[in-house]
């Protein structure tokens, strides 16, 4: 399918290799909310293959595999993206689970765990969110524009107790954005979250493992009966990502089928 896009706004997707940022960004191509993009993965090959998907769309795309852990890292993409296509309008920050230690599992009692153990959830859903965002918002706040749009979970509004430190990281995320949309409000960049309910990706496979029975009894707890897709998730990210909500920043949108409520 060929873009529609006009958009000469640059975004940078994190974790777009696969799973809800590759969808969101070819949503933001397919939506010309972004005509350029700058495609993340820490697997080179997930982030070219992503990119290739992006210019078969009408974008220009460039794959950047780095590690969102990593700062100098993500300072140099940056740098090396902004040089090409110019500074970076969209960031979202969408990288998370445990980062290149796959999804590890963090279903041990808090207080049995070993501190080792949580620096990938930190890692990856914390430390990652404030890296690329040093890397980009001085620009956006420099040319008067920039949508920030920061992908956490419903357990970070609900406190999971099997997945404590991943709960404490991505409500970290979450109060940083908020903070960064009231520092960067006056200067037109809005900061804004998508919270995830149960979502369908490649690091949820377990999903599609699950016997009736466990699937049933998971979804007990949403009042839509089905697992999210990254459609969902794509969309209401790119809504933050566009110019209808330049007058909306400091929010998070649970996107949960009605897992849990905000008022």
């Amino acid at each position: 399918m060929a873009s529609t896009a006009t958009s000469t706004r640059v975004a940078l997707v994190t974790g777009a290799g696969q799973g809800v940022g590759r969808q969101t960004a070819i949503d933001l191509v397919r939506r010309g909310i972004a005509g350029r993009v700058v495609v993340n993965d820490y697997v080179a090959e997930r982030a070219e293959a992503v990119a290739n998907e992006l210019r078969g769309l009408g974008a220009e795309a460039i794959a950047a595999p780095f590690d969102v852990t990593d700062g100098p890292a993500v300072r140099e993409a940056v740098a090396k993206a902004t040089a090409e296509f110019g500074g970076i309008d969209i960031l979202v920050n969408n990288a998370g689970n445990s980062g290149t230690a796959g999804h590890a599992q963090d279903q041990s009692l808090f207080w049995e765990s070993d501190p080792a153990e949580w620096t990938p959830w930190i890692g990856v859903n914390f430390t990652g969110v404030l890296n690329c965002t040093h890397a980009v918002v001085g620009g956006m706040v420099e040319r008067g524009y920039g949508r920030i749009v920061t992908v956490i979970s419903e357990a970070a509004r609900v406190g999971e107790p099997n997945y404590v430190v991943y709960s404490g990281a991505k409500a970290g995320a979450a109060g940083f954005t908020r903070a960064i949309g009231s520092a960067t409000g006056r200067h037109g960049v809005t900061a804004n979250c998508v919270a995830l309910g149960a979502t369908r990706t490649p690091a949820t496979a377990q999903i599609d493992e699950m016997d009736d029975k466990t699937a049933r009894r998971i979804l007990s707890g949403y009042a839509v009966k089905r697992f999210g897709e990254a459609t969902d998730a794509a969309a209401a990210i790119c809504f933050f990502a566009g110019e209808d909500a330049g007058w909306i920043t400091k929010q998070t949108l649970p996107v949960n089928g009605g897992y849990s409520n905000a008022l």
